[in-house]
């Protein structure tokens, strides 16, 4: 009778356990800069994740890998993405690091947490190569198998499983980012059904990536703000981000980041904005408004979901994850592009610029709004500098007891979000997957760091490594070296020079050695090396050092 008793005991103790796992809510931007947030000195309008970053913690120094699909593939892993094969794009370049799909032995967190009882769901980009998300864990997915090129085109997002019939939507009333959590919500309802399972939900957002789509009363809301210029905004964030922390008191602005002139085939500084003729100044202004609304317009989709968890008793127990899967954009130049990922670019003035933004218009921002974005930062998405691989993170998780309000300047990555998924919901990395053997997992759960502030021994020591299309970089301790494609390192202490402005490398060659030793080491581990002759980076020439 007794052990019968405790039988019952341990089986109420486990489903008591069960019930208190988080729910866990990853959400992914894209092309997103460091500071554009309001929470990070931005001034776009984003409340409701202000509201997730003053009740939970703030990352400052949280890293990803560069660009979409290598972020992804770690994100999604907790791998480096060219031990998955996703060390470029989803192209197959003929090496193991550089095939464009996931490896076969690659787990998934969907695989992970489906594994371990928990509902499964993903509403957004995919980007890692066919497959489709549901033969990688996800019960449900909707979105972009690809890359969303279109955000008013329905036609460009698809419904798995495809028995599953995506919502309908009338003539004129879809946006991407909108039915992205149309579908999201849908998804939750699902899990809904079984109430005694939590449930993972990957929200990943195509917004703020080019291109420039957005509704008119959107843009409306930001039409006169960025006629003041990037020098000013730069100026103006960088205040705000000292009085919130999210920067050092004593931080200077970086020099307007270089971009390369095709028309000198030289390296060039993005120009003062007071330098430019009055008509090109309406144009950047009109395309950094429609950004601005982009911005805005997932905030407001994020806040759908909040209330939808809070409305359903979720709120407390779901683990909140924000970040971005690289720095801000700068394709191509201080003029941004009005066609597919080219150099074409025309003038808009005068009633031309209320067309921008539309379904008929196609915007980049450029790399002058680009490098405001990243404030206070150098260069952008596709390098290893702090501008193309730092991002805000915003962690919420009432029933994990977080704390409110906290800053948090420990270095951490984004190959650190498996295990700590794994860590909140208590279940373990299999040794093995469907008949092989897994890959270690090279992160660090973050649970302890957010609940005490404090690093380990282990976290505190560790290294970081970064690369894409020859653009790499190591972070240990407060040093980091870095370097563009096909130029030599340069060598910074971060904790006294986050804007990488003073390269250190002459005056500590010994440790800038130490440092490429154990890169060369990473990158052969990896599969990073040797690189492959066909990085298609030939629209991302060398930049040099901006000293």
């Amino acid at each position: 009778m007794k052990i019968l008793q405790t039988l019952c005991l341990l089986m109420m103790a486990s489903a008591v356990l069960a019930d208190q796992r988080p729910n866990i809510l990853i959400i992914v931007a894209d092309d997103l800069g460091y500071s554009d947030l309001g929470c990070y000195g931005g001034e776009i309008n984003t409340p409701h994740l202000d509201a997730l970053a003053y009740n939970g913690i703030r990352m400052t120094q949280m890293y990803n890998m560069g660009r979409c699909c290598p972020s992804r593939a770690s994100i999604l892993t907790g791998q480096y993405p060219h031990r998955v094969g996703l060390g470029h794009m989803i192209k197959d370049i003929g090496q193991p690091g550089y095939r464009g799909s996931l490896a076969v032995e690659a787990v998934t967190s969907g695989q992970l947490m489906q594994a371990s009882g928990y509902r499964t769901f993903l509403a957004g980009k995919w980007h890692l190569g066919t497959p489709d998300p549901t033969k990688h864990g996800f019960e449900q997915s909707y979105g972009t198998v690809k890359s969303g090129r279109h955000y008013f085109d329905p036609a460009q997002l698809d419904r798995f499983p495809q028995n599953h019939e995506p919502i309908e939507y009338q003539p004129g009333s879809f946006h991407a980012t909108d039915a992205t959590v149309d579908h999201a919500l849908e998804f939750l309802e699902m899990g809904r059904e079984t109430p005694e399972k939590p449930w993972f939900l990957y929200l990943a957002f195509n917004a703020p990536h080019f291109p420039l789509h957005a509704w008119p009363e959107d843009i409306e809301k930001y039409k006169d703000r960025y006629h003041a210029g990037w020098d000013v905004i730069r100026e103006d964030r960088l205040k705000r981000m000292k009085k919130l922390g999210v920067i050092a008191k004593d931080s200077q602005l970086s020099k307007r980041s270089l971009y390369w002139d095709w028309g000198e085939n030289a390296p060039r500084r993005n120009p003062a904005w007071d330098s430019l003729p009055r008509d090109r100044r309406g144009d950047l202004a009109r395309r950094m408004a429609i950004y601005a609304a982009m911005v805005d317009q997932m905030d407001r989709n994020i806040g759908r979901v909040i209330d939808d968890l809070k409305t359903n008793g979720e709120f407390e127990n779901t683990l909140v994850v924000f970040i971005s899967d690289n720095g801000a954009c700068y394709e191509w130049d201080p003029f941004g592009f009005d066609v597919w990922s080219s150099r074409n670019n025309k003038l808009h003035w005068g009633d031309q610029l209320e067309l921008m933004g539309n379904a008929e218009s196609y915007h980049s921002i450029g790399s002058g709004w680009s490098n405001a974005s990243n404030t206070p930062f150098r260069l952008y998405k596709h390098y290893s500098h702090e501008g193309g691989i730092s991002m805000p993170a915003i962690v919420h998780w009432p029933g994990g007891k977080l704390p409110k309000g906290k800053v948090l300047d420990t270095p951490a990555h984004i190959i650190d979000l498996v295990p700590t998924m794994l860590e909140a919901a208590n279940a373990e990395y299999p040794q093995q997957w469907q008949e092989n053997s897994t890959m270690k997992l090279p992160g660090l759960s973050l649970v302890d760091l957010w609940r005490t502030g404090k690093p380990d021994d282990v976290m505190h020591k560790r290294a970081l490594f970064f690369e894409h299309q020859g653009s790499r970089a190591v972070r240990e301790g407060n040093w980091k070296l870095v370097a563009t494609r096909g130029q030599p390192w340069e060598l910074y202490h971060v904790s006294q020079d986050r804007i990488e402005s003073r390269d250190l490398v002459k005056r500590h060659p010994l440790l800038a050695r130490t440092l490429a030793a154990k890169w060369d080491r990473w990158a052969e581990a990896n599969q990073v090396t040797p690189l492959p002759r066909n990085l298609g980076a030939d629209y991302l020439p060398p930049l040099p050092s901006d000293e």
